[in-house]
């Protein structure tokens, strides 16, 4: 008894210790036998067994056909996932040592004579306890009441059969609201799982979009560096052509200036025989006064409007790029590209 007396101790004491053995569920003294969670929370079994199946209603044990799979809830306590196995709530241990205080404190409170004032009295007798609960009006009441007072005409119940049903049907609409809460938790997971493939997706085919314009940029690219060194050839070929033409034209400049020198010169000579023996100038001057036999340029021939590209469609077709018509929109680069070599856009000749 002196282990008993210093376990359980006297007034407030006795309340909190109370406190602590009542199940979260059926707001009542754990009932053996008395399961702990995972997360040292303790339940009632039969209590922990009514959260499980409601939150796994095709599970069935022990009377059922035996699943061959396990479940999970949530401790009402902390919101702990608990994962069962097959063996449903019967696969939890049994915490001893609550039950033993158990046993310990209901003994010792029947040892002890009742306390004036922990049952609740009635307000209009003074000296009787409420023992009855009065179904019309909805209110407990003490047997005086019933038979003399204010409850004559109304119908009344064991105060103790209307506290096991109300308390019954509060467990179990406890037990149906964690249930839903669990069902609420699973959605919420389903849906930041959502949130978080939402985002991968996302960030999926913005990087295959980012690679495929990255390639249309490059073929651009290659493609713009190609025609720029056809444009570049056509003028360095030009360019020597009339450059050629040039020095052609100053030899045959730097010549005639020569024979004009040296004709005045012979103009100068007094004597007529002098003059006609130089025969040889004036022949030169008169070869020289006929023109040049050169060549030359053609008309229009410094004009590069031959290497216009016509690109009007392609850019439409560009334009038209949006998710789901990538074929359509590609039609015309992909014909272009396989029936049509661009050289085919260059109009004029080369």
């Amino acid at each position: 008894m002196d282990y008993k007396s210093g376990l359980i101790p006297d007034g407030n004491a006795m309340e909190n210790l109370e406190k602590q053995l009542i199940c979260p569920i059926c707001l009542e003294m754990f009932t053996k036998p008395v399961v702990i969670l995972p997360c040292q929370h303790n339940l009632c079994r039969k209590c922990a067994n009514d959260i499980f199946q409601a939150a796994n209603p095709y599970w069935t044990n022990r009377g059922g056909s035996v699943s061959m799979s396990g479940g999970r809830f949530r401790c009402p306590s902390c919101r702990h996932e608990v994962i069962m196995d097959r063996h449903g709530v019967y696969g939890l241990q049994r915490n001893l040592l609550v039950e033993n205080i158990i046993d310990i404190y209901k003994q010792e409170c029947s040892s002890r004579p009742l306390q004036k004032g922990s049952h609740p009295m009635c307000k209009e007798h003074e000296d009787e306890k409420i023992n009855i609960y009065c179904l019309t009006c909805e209110v407990p009441t003490c047997s005086l009441c019933k038979v003399f007072g204010a409850h004559q005409a109304c119908e009344v119940a064991p105060l103790q059969s209307i506290f096991q049903g109300q308390k019954t049907e509060l467990s179990n609409c406890i037990s149906m609201l964690v249930a839903g809460n669990d069902r609420v938790q699973t959605i919420i997971s389903q849906l930041e799982d959502s949130c978080r493939v939402t985002k991968e997706n996302s960030h999926q085919v913005k990087e295959e979009l980012s690679h495929k314009f990255d390639a249309l940029y490059a073929i651009l690219d290659e493609k713009k560096s190609e025609l720029l060194q056809r444009i570049t050839q056509e003028q360095e070929e030009k360019l020597d052509f009339i450059e050629a033409l040039i020095l052609q034209y100053r030899e045959q400049l730097e010549k005639s200036t020569k024979l004009v020198e040296t004709a005045i010169q012979s103009l100068d000579e007094p004597g007529g025989a002098t003059f006609l023996l130089v025969t040889g100038i004036r022949v030169c001057i008169v070869e020289a006064s006929k023109g040049c036999q050169l060549g030359k340029t053609e008309q229009g021939f410094e004009n590069m409007d031959y290497f216009t590209l016509n690109l009007e469609h392609i850019a439409e077709a560009l334009r038209a790029i949006d998710f789901g018509t990538a074929q359509k929109a590609l039609g015309p680069l992909q014909s272009v590209s396989h029936h049509e070599p661009v050289s085919g856009f260059l109009s004029g000749h080369q």
